[in-house]
């Protein structure tokens, strides 16, 4: 496993050895701040999903998909992620998958590292939700991002925020 760590790393160099940087005819001059490795903790999932496709829309858009997949999979390491790393890449170079789209990967992996038990968790947590010290906007920011994981819609959502 470390030697296709290292295949994958050598090959994207240039992107792969900087935390946050500039590359030059790509996504502009902007800075993009590349994910925290992902040890398959389930809380960190979202937030690493999230950081990996805003990176591949300003810096990889033009890549390959299994480019894509193969430069998240660089940042995946440790605990029990390690054994779902080995068995995707291998599944990877033996064609026994293929993912068109580089969403179909990150939805596995939400599948595989999220639980189910989200949904029922963010609704409780929906339910306690206070506003506090917040501001009205903070509040409600707050609210919505649970909201969204919760799976609650229409009149249920609106009585949870009342």
């Amino acid at each position: 496993m470390q030697v296709q760590i290292q295949a994958l790393l050598a090959r994207g160099a240039g992107r792969a050895g900087r935390q946050v940087g500039r590359e030059e005819g790509r996504g502009g001059g902007a800075e993009v701040v590349k994910p925290q490795i992902l040890d398959g903790t389930s809380a960190k999932v979202r937030g690493f999903i999230t950081a990996c496709k805003l990176y591949i829309r300003m810096r990889l858009r033009g890549e390959p998909v299994e480019g894509q997949v193969q430069w998240i999979l660089s940042y995946i390491q440790g605990g029990s992620v390690d054994v779902w790393k080995e068995n995707i890449m291998e599944e990877l170079e033996s064609g026994e998958i293929e993912y068109e789209l580089v969403e179909e990967f990150l939805n596995s992996l939400k599948r595989e590292f999220c639980g189910e038990e989200e949904e029922s968790v963010k609704a409780a947590e929906l339910r306690w939700l206070e506003q506090g010290g917040r501001t009205i906007e903070e509040f409600v920011q707050e609210f919505k991002r649970t909201a969204r994981k919760s799976r609650y819609k229409g009149r249920p959502l609106v009585e949870e925020f009342k």
